[in-house]
């Protein structure tokens, strides 16, 4: 259950996203992105944030997109990804003008509730906001030096993304790891 501006309670459905949906997942990654340009490196930013072959290469590559629709339109979009013994939380984005009202936490908690193993998710690490918006949700960032291991092992990324970005754990993946 989400709060409008004004107050009123509302409830969104939570769907799995479909083919003929790709178009409109597109949009809503690089609307969402806009908040990422001039936070995170020049040289990870591209235009668009991310093209439609990536979209393809993601999907093709098993992420399983859920999203929540308003009006007919979808605005928020979340990935969900089984590698090896994780599953991976990609591509959390709302549209920019229906940000911080509740939506990227209603797609973690219905993606939480369908993984039935550990979840990790990696984001920017200058992106405050999103690190935060994790650690609300019960994760917590991963030790620098356990990082770029954890990086290379579950996601296709570049060094350059590794050497910029961290990885938040649910309970489930923190339970498991030998206690330091």
């Amino acid at each position: 259950m989400n709060t409008e501006p004004n107050g009123s309670a509302v409830a969104h459905a939570v769907r799995r996203c479909r083919t003929d949906d790709f178009d409109d997942i597109l949009a809503v990654v690089n609307d969402g992105a806009e908040a990422y340009r001039g936070v995170i490196p020049a040289d990870c930013w591209h235009e668009p944030y991310m093209p439609d072959a990536e979209l393809g290469r993601e999907i093709a590559a098993g992420v399983a997109f859920w999203g929540i629709e308003e009006d007919g339109a979808l605005v928020a979009v979340m990935g969900l990804q089984r590698v090896g013994d994780v599953d991976l939380i990609r591509h959390a984005y709302v549209q920019g003008a229906r940000q911080r009202r509740g939506l990227g936490g209603e797609l973690l908690r219905s993606l939480g509730a369908r993984a039935d193993r550990p979840l990790l998710v990696g984001t920017w690490a200058a992106a405050a906001w999103a690190v935060d918006f994790y650690r609300k949700h019960g994760f917590e960032v991963v030790p620098r030096a356990e990082t770029a291991a954890l990086l290379r092992r579950y996601w296709s990324i570049s060094e350059r993304q590794i050497e910029t970005s961290v990885v938040l754990a649910d309970a489930a993946w923190r339970a498991r790891r030998p206690a330091r």
